[in-house]
């Protein structure tokens, strides 16, 4: 990527996931370009045109088995609406289930289910009811081994059912199988595994929320994956077209049918070109091994930041799965530290990459690089990022030794 001034950056944002073929892939552009020469919208009620037929076919070979029938919309925010409208109008029943941290979106419904900051929220009060909020399994943060944190928010989990909202009056668990604004944080095998058995016993829905997990991002196609654990409903988007709006949430033809016709709709959802756009982003993904390449890499570049933590004393965690990784900093005292992530990160402009921050507290520096990022990039962005560091914590030094004074 280039500024108008002719600086080349190492974009390790990827549209906050977006462009995970990278950006302008030619294969995209040229599918793009093509069918914005054929047919530009056709809405789907009255068109059921090629691209949205292929593609619906294409992702019946990637999701998983039962959940065959799709709903399309523009954005994570609207595919997740759908999935709360169809998981109360399925089941029956008015609660829902969140998790501590999940990010869902910004419309009323979605930011009624998002916990990962209060920003989402405030001045927009009365927000949707119905929702009430579980721990997550953020084991940093309790300061415990990721089977503890697991055991607690279980428990938790349980004791809200038996407290809060019975099982009988509860739709659906909604959750993020790894944590994206809120910091990155994988929600672990046996959590998942813990919240599968819970939705069986109790007759309530498991909706994965994988916006940001999905399509390779994470070393598995999907983050769900993992785990070796089923959704009964699967949102995604981001990393479906390269760039362009389009989401969806996938369900059994049996869920889906239980919602009212026409229930679920919207004008510009399941657009021709955004779907061209996918199809063309799905063979790049396949053609190019991008999910064996974004596991490898992603080990990579987590051992990199590592070895950069250990080798500037920096105190925290890098956890994360796949290309999806956060580096939660903290000080000496075990406080979370977000002056220091954003020296880092501002240094990291300056030195030619480009990262975000995320996590509740703001102390997370968050890595999404394209799926086709390769060996030397991973190295010039490890460089980068250790010259960012020292600058940054060199100026923090400089900074209490001023105030000493």
């Amino acid at each position: 990527m280039f500024g108008e001034d002719g600086q080349r950056y190492l974009d390790f944002t990827a549209g906050i996931g977006v462009t995970s073929t990278g950006h302008c892939h030619p294969a995209v552009v040229d599918a793009i370009a093509e069918q914005a020469g054929k047919l530009i919208h056709g809405q789907y009620v009255t068109v059921r045109h090629r691209p949205l037929l292929d593609l619906c076919e294409r992702l019946g070979q990637v999701l998983p088995a039962p959940l065959q029938s799709l709903f399309f919309a523009n954005s994570g925010s609207e595919a997740m609406e759908a999935a709360l409208r169809l998981a109360r109008q399925a089941t029956g029943r008015p609660n829902v289930i969140v998790f501590h941290g999940g990010f869902h979106g910004r419309t009323v419904g979605a930011a009624s289910l998002t916990t990962s900051s209060p920003r989402f929220r405030t001045g927009y009060a009365p927000l949707m009811s119905g929702v009430h909020i579980a721990p997550f399994p953020t084991a940093y943060r309790y300061g415990w081994s990721e089977d503890a944190a697991i055991r607690f928010a279980l428990q938790e989990l349980d004791y809200l059912l038996a407290t809060v909202t019975a099982p009988e009056d509860t739709a659906a668990l909604i959750v993020e199988p790894v944590l994206g604004e809120g910091g990155f944080v994988p929600a672990g095998t046996a959590f998942l595994q813990g919240l599968r058995e819970r939705a069986d016993r109790h007759g309530f829905l498991l909706v994965m929320d994988e916006v940001q997990t999905g399509f390779g991002r994470t070393g598995r196609f999907w983050g769900h994956q993992h785990s070796g654990v089923e959704p009964d409903i699967l949102v995604a988007a981001k990393g479906m077209t390269s760039g362009l709006p389009l989401s969806v949430m996938a369900t059994s033809e049996k869920l889906m049918a239980a919602a009212p016709a026409g229930s679920q709709g919207g004008t510009y959802g399941g657009n021709a070109v955004a779907c061209a756009a996918a199809l063309a982003t799905l063979d790049v993904i396949e053609r190019e091994e991008l999910v064996a390449n974004a596991a490898r890499q992603g080990r990579s570049l987590a051992e990199g930041l590592k070895r950069i933590a250990a080798d500037h004393d920096i105190t925290g965690d890098v956890r994360g799965l796949g290309l999806m990784l956060g580096w939660e900093f903290s000080d000496a005292q075990g406080q979370p530290d977000p002056a220091t992530v954003l020296r880092v990160q501002q240094a990291a402009v300056t030195e030619g990459l480009l990262l975000q921050i995320g996590g509740p507290l703001r102390n997370v520096l968050r890595l999404l690089p394209a799926l086709t990022v390769n060996d030397d990039q991973v190295d010039e962005a490890l460089r980068a990022l250790s010259r960012a560091v020292a600058t940054a914590t060199g100026q923090a030094h400089a900074d209490r030794r001023e105030e000493r004074v």
